[in-house]
This record gives C-alpha cells, structure tokens and sequence, in this order.
C-alpha cells in the first residue's frame, strides 16, 4: 500500500463539459488543492507553471483537442501605456485603490452581482450567493487581498482613501515574482472608464512600486472575444511548451 506525506499535492482530473470561450470545444482542468504549510510555495511553482488558483483550488486546462488557453503575464519594467490606455487612466483619476484585507462586504457583493447580472448573465457564476462570494474572498491559504476602488475625496490626500460605495474590486495575489489578478468586477453603469483596463494598468504600476517584475493575467484564449483584452499590455511573456515565451 502506498502512502503520501500530507504536504504532497495530488492532482485530479475534471471530466469534460462545454468550452466557455470557443463554441464547439470541450474543456477538461487538472487541479489540486492549496492547504497546509506549503500552500503558498506550491501556489508559487504552479502559478509560474501556468496553473490559475480558485479559492484553494490551483488548477490549469488539460484538454484533450485543444490548447487554445495560455498563461500570460505582463512585464511590467518594459510596460508603456498606449494612447487609449492613458486615456483611460486619465478618465478614472478620480479614483483611488486601497489594499484591504480578503474580508468580504455587503456593499461588495451588491456591486458583485450587479456586475454578474450585466456581464455575465448566462455565465456559471450567476447563481452565486453571498455565502458563495464570501468563500470566493476568504478562502486561501496564500498571501492574497482585495484592492477596493473608490471615488476620491476630499481627505484624500491625508489618508489616501477614497469614499463610498466600491467602483470596482479586485482580488489579488501576492507572489514572489508579480501580481496575479484572480477576480475582479466593477460597477457596469461605469462602462465608459473600461474598468477592466483600468484595473489591470494599476496592478502593473503597483507590482512596479513593489519591485515585482510580473502581472499574470490568467489565460488568454486566441479567437475568443471575452479574452481578447489580455493581448492588449505588452511586452507580455505567454507560456508555450518550451517555457515563457517573450511577446512585443
């Protein structure tokens, strides 16, 4: 009989069920759980390795006719805004983010599932409650925290926080080498700010100010609309067999 020590990962297979970015593909993930001592180096060596964490589950796509889905991350030293970007960054000013502690809120979840209703009304995520949005939060065994948004007041700039509601919310991971942005949402009566953009532009310069070389983004799907925006911050690094691959 074979044993394994408690610390060993053990990694699963999904069975497969419908692509959710390329109509007509199917989508199997390997996955392991993120608990005990060692979660967050293992979080460290999975995510380096492609893997994307969900709660404390690390998990990456093994499909079996399709590789469609790759890991990116931003170089961020490199990373200079285009036009459209500063833009955007100049339309949202006014707004201020604050790390805080992965604790969930009630005004968080109501600007969640307005989010949810808005953008993604047929997605596996609509049925959420708030118990559900708050194990999304809290449950990590990693070093991880939300970065909440808000309009700026006029304190400010004595205590660098904004004031009411969230506009948008970010739950990030801090690893030794990046950033790896693992959910975010935003008010979808903002859409003109283009939120999403915004966020990841401030995650690149917060992993600067941190001397972080890296932003992960999650998995960009070539021919699928709703990943298309990861191809947008370069020079950006994907992962391909032969390791990460640097693309201008």
């Amino acid at each position: 009989m074979t044993s394994h020590p408690r610390d060993t990962p053990q990694f699963y297979l999904t069975a497969a069920s419908p692509c959710p970015y390329l109509e007509g593909q199917e989508e199997r993930k390997v996955f392991t759980h993120l608990v005990g001592r060692r979660a967050r180096d293992l979080n460290e060596i999975l995510t380096q390795g492609g893997f994307r964490r969900s709660q404390t589950i690390a998990y990456r796509p093994a499909c079996e006719t399709c590789r469609a889905c790759i890991s990116v991350r931003v170089l961020v030293d490199d990373f200079r805004p285009t036009g459209s970007q500063r833009r955007i960054l100049q339309r949202s000013s006014d707004l201020v983010g604050v790390p805080e502690s992965n604790r969930p809120a009630s005004d968080q979840y109501a600007l969640f599932r307005r989010y949810l209703d808005a953008r993604h009304g047929d997605g596996g995520m609509v049925d959420m409650t708030v118990l559900d949005y708050a194990m999304m939060i809290e449950d990590s065994h990693v070093d991880t925290h939300l970065v909440v948004y808000r309009r700026r007041g006029p304190d400010t700039a004595i205590n660098g926080r904004g004031r009411g509601g969230p506009v948008a919310v970010c739950l990030t991971d801090v690893l030794a080498d990046g950033l790896s942005m693992v959910y975010s949402f935003y008010d979808p009566d903002e859409a003109s700010r283009s939120l999403g953009t915004y966020m990841i532009l401030d995650h690149i310069r917060r992993a600067q100010e941190m001397g972080l070389p890296y932003l992960y983004l999650g998995y960009w799907v070539e021919g699928s609309r709703k990943m298309d925006y990861k191809a947008r911050f370069r020079p950006q690094e994907r992962l391909m067999p032969q390791g990460w691959a640097r693309v201008e």
